[in-house]
């Protein structure tokens, strides 16, 4: 009988050891067949245990063997993985081994997988958009004139001490960045920075036909975006959903910048 990964097993294992132990000490006055019944298991259970101490040091044998495998791919290239990700590394490694047996060795030798918890900027993410969708005003018309497409985006910089965010605002058709930001945390609140920098800085350059482009995240689709171009009279633009060429210079400048500063 096997319930929860072994443990009912496990436990009856338990009480068998128990009263092995307790009846073969000297001078032992207690019957196996009255433990056997205080502990609610029967008595040609715990001889047939009793005699398969051979094949439990054998499979305990066999499990360190097998153990050793997973623990060498567990540890393979320096990070923990999971029992599928062990299952894997195992098959490239000419070890079969199916994973409830790795599972099991893993709870049997206190071996943890490790929990990827959740993203908080995913939450955030989650908490920030609304259904509001703008249409493509642009429609990859980028050089209609200056200052009258502004694109912006979002990319990541890796850096020694871990990664931080850039948001930019280009002119499409100058190539100019007319406002950036650069935070370690996708706060919506840098974002909007940089448009009230844009209107600062470049504000007399500007116009109610000025159309602001970006894709559909999360940032450009909240209240308080939506809110600041409206507030500062700017026409709202969307690239379709999934679709990076109705942002394409922006996408290029990320790509040359990356380039240039990757050494």
């Amino acid at each position: 009988m096997q319930w929860e990964g072994g443990r009912c097993e496990v436990i009856t294992s338990a009480k068998f050891e128990i009263i092995h132990n307790a009846t073969c000490r000297d001078n032992n006055l207690l019957s196996i067949s009255k433990m056997c019944e205080l502990a609610k298991v029967s008595r040609s259970g715990y001889y047939e245990w009793l005699y398969a101490e051979a094949y439990r040091q054998k499979r305990e044998e066999y499990d360190r063997t097998d153990f050793g495998h997973v623990l060498e791919a567990y540890k393979h290239r320096g990070y923990a993985k999971g029992a599928r990700s062990i299952y894997m590394r195992l098959l490239h490694e000419g070890v079969v081994m199916n994973i409830k047996k790795i599972r099991r060795l893993m709870h049997k030798y206190g071996l943890k997988c490790p929990y990827r918890g959740p993203n908080p900027y995913r939450q955030m993410a989650k908490a920030l958009r609304t259904n509001t969708v703008f249409p493509n005003e642009v429609k990859r018309k980028f050089l209609i004139g200056v200052r009258k497409v502004l694109l912006t985006d979002i990319t990541y910089i890796f850096y020694d001490g871990g990664v931080c965010y850039l948001p930019t605002i280009l002119d499409a058709f100058t190539r100019e960045i007319l406002a950036y930001e650069l935070r370690e945390n996708l706060e919506v609140s840098f974002v909007l920075k940089t448009i009230s920098d844009l209107a600062e800085q470049h504000g007399s350059t500007l116009d109610d036909t000025t159309i602001v482009h970006s894709d559909q995240g999360c940032h450009y689709t909240s209240k308080a975006f939506i809110n600041a171009l409206r507030d500062n009279k700017f026409v709202q633009s969307m690239s379709r959903n999934g679709n990076c060429w109705d942002n394409a210079p922006q996408e290029s400048f990320f790509g040359h910048m990356k380039d240039e500063i990757k050494y």
